[in-house]
């Protein structure tokens, strides 16, 4: 699908899996309109300073919006009439939804629904929203395919993205709007949040401080490298296939398919950084899954998607990153 002379609209554009995706649009050829709310749930001049980096690979437009506006939503892409849109905007993180339900519910439900409407108004020919792994829920199934229909999400979070994923169904069944929905295996890299835990440890290592390990440690998680997950990203939005469905939806891995258990995760740390970890062990923490694995042959198959980077090559390019932001000489 060729898409380079028209405009992209994407959502949660200063955020950092966003962020990432803007800047490999840009160097494209797309022309990009951003929308963003900046909001809170992390630092926004962190965000905005997502955006600095992202201006040195071309030029773009940017929108403060919340998308649970619908006036102001349908009244900009009315106006800009977008060929598509990459919906990457969320409120995320699995324990806070856990706080705070209903704010996911606003965010993250209300917000697609809006786009959707507005899809179908203006008539968006198509439509990739970013899910997320923890849909699966605390599945005994492994890895994760695609095929599985026994979704039981564990936190609030997760719900919000399921439930998002039926209405893409919903208006692509209804309205023929191409709706591909991606499903991200424990993203990292530079920008990364810095709430998750490479980010975190990261930053607690550096200062010699202990690294809390909810569990026993045997938790495992698919880390994927930005870069792989930017690379599906845009194989999905240029992929011709969708457009000869019956129904114009489908739902796409994208991970590492290799889960890496939490203790691995600080190994692999403690050989980044030269240095061995001190360990505060903690209790579970309620809405955690026990793995995440993902099932990529599909999305090998139908967008040649092949993640590329090892989780060593990964943590070093986290680190220098990392350094480099906080004044860090090594």
């Amino acid at each position: 699908m060729s898409l380079t002379s028209e405009l992209i609209l994407l959502t949660g554009g200063a955020g950092f899996i966003g962020s990432h995706t803007a800047e490999a649009l840009l160097r494209r050829g797309y022309k990009l309109l951003v929308v963003d709310s900046f909001d809170d749930f992390y630092s926004p001049s962190r965000k905005r300073a997502n955006l600095e980096e992202v201006s040195r690979a071309g030029s773009f437009d940017l929108e403060e919006i919340d998308l649970a506006d619908y006036e102001a939503l349908s009244k900009l892409i009315g106006v800009a009439r977008p060929k598509a849109i990459i919906h990457l905007a969320a409120r995320a993180g699995v324990r806070p939804s856990i706080d705070h339900p209903r704010l996911f519910e606003r965010s993250n439900i209300q917000g697609t629904l809006n786009l959707l409407e507005c899809c179908r108004i203006f008539q968006v020919a198509r439509f990739i929203f970013g899910s997320s792994s923890s849909v699966y829920g605390a599945t005994s199934r492994v890895p994760f395919s695609e095929n599985q229909i026994e979704c039981r999400p564990i936190s609030p979070y997760a719900a919000s993205k399921l439930a998002c994923e039926l209405y893409c169904y919903t208006y692509a069944h209804l309205f023929r709007i191409a709706c591909i929905c991606l499903r991200f295996f424990t993203v990292y890299g530079p920008r990364q949040r810095p709430d998750l835990a490479i980010h975190k440890f990261t930053a607690l290592l550096e200062a010699g401080k202990p690294l809390p390990v909810f569990g026993d440690g045997t938790t495992g998680r698919d880390y994927t490298y930005i870069h792989d997950i930017v690379d599906g990203v845009l194989r999905a939005l240029e992929w011709n296939g969708i457009d000869k469905y019956e129904i114009p939806f489908d739902v796409l891995n994208l991970g590492n398919s290799h889960p890496v258990k939490l203790q691995e995760l600080i190994g692999a740390l403690e050989t980044v950084f030269g240095r061995k970890a001190r360990i505060e062990r903690l209790p579970d923490q309620p809405g955690d899954v026990p793995l995440t694995w993902a099932d990529t042959t599909k999305a090998r198959r139908l967008l040649g998607y092949q993640p590329k980077t090892q989780l060593e090559d990964g943590l070093r390019s986290f680190l220098a990153w990392f350094r480099a932001q906080n004044g860090i000489a090594k």
